[in-house]
């Protein structure tokens, strides 16, 4: 929950007083034009830019003044615009450190026999990111749209409340974008997400509610079928959609 978050850089507000409440295994979409403050919003919630004022609670806890890694092991992920993978590595090792990075242990350097807890997880991962025909590919070698699918699935490990998906749509073709809504709407029923996404066919889709962002602030809330048929909406941030 976030109550009334402003996050300024000097005299720019980039996020300027939003209330946003998501409920524990709710889909939801953040939308709004390039420069709304979608971003830097995700970045107050994750504590990469902390909000100037506000709170954020996070399952009735507050973390407002929490470092990112302590919010991490409370079950917050995020996926970020540009990939973060190793791409010299495999779908596999990509995985398996994902799960290991979230782990009790992590810094244990004896090598996970295949009934290792975290073997067993980064094989879980695998068949939930529908990436187990690639497991042993090399990242540089994969389509853009199955580095997307990677992302999500590193951001799966450790059993995650809420993952934050910042633009997992872009630079995908049709069929890649299909793939993503199948993997969207596959993941568990308790798990919270939150999805920037300029693709408004995909957002709308995936998600059960929406806020629209404007200048900073908070525009609408409502349903996707509410923000798809409003007026104000259409005329700010859909009018050149479609």
């Amino acid at each position: 929950m976030l109550t009334h978050v402003t996050r300024a850089f000097g005299a720019l507000r980039a996020v300027d007083d939003v209330s946003i409440s998501v409920a524990a295994g709710q889909k939801y979409a953040v939308l709004g034009s390039n420069g709304a403050g979608k971003t830097t919003l995700f970045n107050a919630i994750t504590g990469d830019f902390p909000p100037t004022s506000g709170r954020i609670q996070f399952f009735g806890e507050d973390i407002t003044e929490l470092p990112p890694h302590e919010r991490i092991r409370k079950g917050l992920r995020r996926t970020y615009q540009s990939s973060l993978l190793f791409r010299d590595l495999s779908v596999r090792d990509n995985l398996f450190l994902a799960v290991r990075g979230v782990a009790n242990g992590r810094y244990s350097f004896m090598r996970a026999g295949d009934r290792h807890a975290s073997t067993v997880a980064t094989q879980d991962l695998l068949e939930r990111a529908r990436l187990t025909h690639i497991a042993d590919e090399r990242v540089a070698n994969l389509a853009h749209g199955q580095q997307r699918q990677l992302e999500i699935g590193m951001a799966l490990a450790g059993a995650p409340r809420l993952i934050l998906f910042d633009e997992p749509a872009a630079g995908l073709s049709p069929a890649e974008r299909r793939e993503l809504v199948a993997l969207l709407g596959s993941l568990p029923s308790h798990m919270s997400f939150v999805l920037i996404e300029h693709d408004l066919d995909i957002a709308l889709r995936v998600v059960e509610k929406v806020t629209v962002m404007h200048n900073g602030r908070v525009l609408k809330t409502g349903t996707p079928t509410e923000i798809e048929n409003d007026a104000q909406v259409q005329a700010i941030y859909m009018g050149n959609k479609h």
